[in-house]
């Protein structure tokens, strides 16, 4: 899908660029129209070490067993629960997951390739170069009733979210494929992140993940837009309830998904979209997780990268530059 795209450049010279956008929400039809209200309420497992591990390499064979093996547990959990609807499913090698979903083979396959390959491809091209270190699933089912059974018969989880989730556990994406592709983008990102920077801190996997939960292709890189978390953001610094960035890189899991975690999750968001629009995201991710060790929370590399001696006046700058977004799909390009 062609979408014509503002850039503006420097703030002075606007110029109309022709850029294939890529959006993170798959429609009936297996394409991606910009939309997407998925909340991602995954909290991924993390170790203490900085080092990720070396990817492991699979075989065709290796992932035709891992297909076979996976048929047969799903037909076996679902004959004990009663249910006849093993055959239903499709089954998608789609490297480095295995896509499954309960509509038709057809359409499996244009999630596999329109998103999981698209994700995957960019993800990997600007932040993680390590797969998975085992072969993952991706559940897709095609409505929230379909969802929710298959994840209480498959999983033994009743899912806190209606839109989908990661489960190291069970090392599976379990989505509702029927609310769009961008949770599937935003959970795409926390396997990878376990396999490439397994001590990141909640902050910056689940800033980046919802950074692409709206997103596009521009100039052949995955970028985020603005989305359905701006408006909350936006009201929470009106009425002062946003943290510093000292005090949100430094909570830890249970704080960060438990205590204000509307709020956490925005203002992770936008401190990564805020990086990316300036052209410093790839290089603040890189910094870090070179110096993790030295800085587990990731404020000092945060502070160095961004040029700002006092980091209470710029967030200062930073409230007033997220109360000047729009919902919409404008990119500034840095030169």
């Amino acid at each position: 899908m062609i979408k014509r795209l503002r850039v503006i450049r420097n703030s002075f010279l606007v110029v109309l660029l022709s850029l294939v956008v890529v959006a993170c929400q798959l429609n009936g039809s297996g394409k991606l129209p910009l939309a997407s209200r998925a909340q991602a309420n995954a909290q991924p497992n993390t170790n203490e070490s900085a080092a990720a591990p070396v990817t492991t390499v699979f075989t065709d064979a290796d992932f035709a067993r891992h297909v076979e093996l996976l048929k047969r547990e799903t037909k076996k959990k679902l004959a004990v629960s009663g249910s006849s609807a093993a055959a239903e499913f499709s089954f998608v090698i789609q490297r480095p997951f295995v896509v499954v979903g309960d509509e038709s083979r057809q359409a499996v396959q244009e999630h596999a390739e329109a998103t999981v390959k698209w994700a995957v491809d960019r993800l990997k091209q600007d932040f993680f170069p390590r797969d998975p270190k085992e072969i993952l699933d991706i559940w897709l089912f095609k409505d929230a009733a379909s969802y929710q059974k298959h994840a209480a018969l498959l999983f033994g989880d009743k899912p806190t979210t209606p839109y989908g989730y990661y489960s190291s556990t069970h090392k599976a994406l379990i989505m509702n494929i029927s609310t769009g592709g961008g949770t599937l983008v935003h959970e795409i990102v926390h396997p990878f992140m376990e396999a490439n920077f397994p001590a990141c801190p909640p902050w910056l996997n689940e800033g980046l993940g919802s950074l692409y939960e709206q997103c596009g292709d521009v100039k052949g890189h995955i970028h985020g837009f603005t989305n359905w978390r701006l408006p909350g953001l936006q009201e929470a610094i009106r009425s002062k309830q946003v943290p510093s960035f000292k005090e949100l890189t430094a909570l830890d899991s249970n704080a960060f998904y438990h205590e204000d975690k509307g709020v956490n999750y925005a203002q992770a968001r936008y401190l990564c979209y805020y990086l990316q629009e300036q052209g410093l995201l790839v290089k603040f991710y890189q910094e870090f997780q070179a110096r993790q060790k030295e800085d587990a929370s990731g404020f000092k590399t945060l502070q160095r990268v961004l040029g700002e001696a006092d980091m209470d006046a710029f967030k200062t700058k930073w409230e007033k530059y997220v109360l000047s977004l729009r919902q919409g799909h404008e990119v500034t390009v840095v030169p």
